[in-house]
């Protein structure tokens, strides 16, 4: 009796240990695929904070609560079953997906720089929306959350490339794991964003002198640090999306664009030994890869803005 009870301890104890070793092994493959899946983070980061701009603050906390709520169920409900199910029954089709996610990226980086040269802007979805209340903050979160669904699968399908090659319940932990992680951190730090203004502006009204100029040294920082962030999130959109176009039209059968990258890090890299040339070579992945992603980004930003003209000047005559 006493060795069976020995040998079910054993038993036990061996199936902790294989317990323990799987979760790490998620939570480090989880860990790598939400690094990849970092540019489009920060845009998602830099978007949804325009959400909730105009509506009095004690609704801005209940806004962003519903944007992520709907943002975890677009990536548990929808976008999480479709890519096990490619991943599983059809794995050829992910680079090709990827393809389509990095010119996507490629082209909303492009299209903010034409923005921002131009002074030009997206149409407002919510143009004709009721300008108060309920229904206002109904149409701006059904708004962000149609957003979301398009970041979020690419979020999702870049940390599952990151994992394509585990077995099928370590993918499906892992994107389980980022799809909870990325959007605790996303909207986390989002209502923290939203709400440094009222921080600062309760910490001016405060008696001591110190607390004082901490506010209103924040009220005065949040719009350059949301202008900071803005254009780190146009970078990390042009970066990753090129990145993302080189790598897997190499997957895709095309190496090229991929060997020459690679040669490229390696001529920065071998410019100067030790860990400075590793982040020379990092530097010129990275720069180059912006550079291919805003240069096909701009022209599908051609394409999209000389189409429609053309249709306005066409119908007008």
């Amino acid at each position: 009796m006493a060795g069976g009870l020995v040998a079910l301890l054993d038993d036990v104890a061996a199936l902790a240990k294989a317990a323990a070793a799987s979760i790490d092994d998620v939570g480090a493959a989880a860990g790598r695929a939400s690094v990849k899946a970092a540019g489009v983070v920060v845009d998602d980061t830099a978007v949804t904070p325009r959400y909730v701009h105009g509506f009095s603050p004690d609704r801005e906390l209940p806004i962003i609560r519903k944007i992520a709520i709907g943002s975890i169920r677009n990536k548990l409900l929808i976008i999480l079953p479709v890519a096990m199910i490619l991943s599983q029954f059809l794995p050829q089709a992910l680079p090709y997906l990827l393809i389509a996610g990095g010119l996507f990226l490629c082209y909303e980086g492009a299209e903010k720089v034409y923005e921002a040269l131009t002074g030009g802007h997206h149409e407002d979805e919510t143009a004709d929306a009721p300008k108060s209340g309920p229904e206002l903050e109904k149409t701006m979160v059904n708004g962000a959350i149609r957003t979301d669904l398009i970041l979020s699968a690419e979020i999702m399908v870049i940390s599952l490339s990151s994992v394509e090659s585990e077995p099928f319940v370590t993918r499906l932990m892992v994107l389980i794991v980022v799809a909870i992680l990325i959007t605790a951190l996303v909207y986390g730090v989002v209502a923290l964003i939203v709400k440094m203004d009222d921080v600062g502006l309760s910490l001016a009204q405060r008696q001591s002198s110190f607390a004082r100029r901490v506010g209103r040294g924040l009220v005065a920082a949040m719009p350059k640090v949301m202008a900071v962030l803005t254009v780190v999130g146009i970078a990390a959109m042009l970066w990753v999306g090129g990145h993302i176009l080189i790598i897997n039209v190499g997957e895709a059968g095309f190496h090229w664009p991929a060997d020459r990258l690679h040669d490229l890090e390696h001529w920065f890299g071998d410019l100067v030994h030790g860990g400075f040339g590793g982040i020379l070579s990092w530097t010129a992945g990275t720069v180059a890869s912006a550079l291919v992603g805003l240069a096909l980004g701009a022209l599908v930003v051609l394409v999209m803005h000389l189409i429609p003209k053309r249709k306005k000047t066409s119908s007008a005559h």
